[in-house]
């Protein structure tokens, strides 16, 4: 067995040699298609120090598909950025090559306020 203490802080310890601990996992939504996707580009420079970030939200899916159309996005802006809490955060200003990327890619997209 993996040594998953991580996963168990917090638990009392028991002196039953048969307790078997389970931990509880999250359930994460089932990733849509990307002709089912609803994104929303926005520009956004709150929090930043002043610099401008690209912003995508309404992300509907798993963490690792995620973080994939991040990945693919980020390569092909040839910037940096993050993808956390539905959100794919782009450093700088690409809103158009961003709903180009994405429109290729087969997701419904469109610029929002910003």
């Amino acid at each position: 067995m993996a040594n998953d203490w991580k996963s168990r802080l917090g638990v009392v310890f028991s002196t039953n040699t048969e307790y078997q601990y389970t931990t509880v996992q999250e359930e994460q939504p089932q990733t849509l298609s990307p002709s089912e996707q609803e994104l929303r580009i926005w520009l956004d420079r709150k929090q930043r120090g002043g610099k401008t970030a690209t912003v995508i939200r309404g992300f509907v899916g798993r963490d690792e598909d995620l973080n994939e159309l991040a990945r693919m996005l980020k390569t092909r802006c040839g910037v940096g950025g993050s993808a956390k809490e539905g959100e794919i955060i782009i450093q700088g200003d690409h809103r158009d090559r961003v709903v180009e990327l994405l429109t290729k890619a087969g997701y419904r997209c469109k610029k929002a306020g910003g």
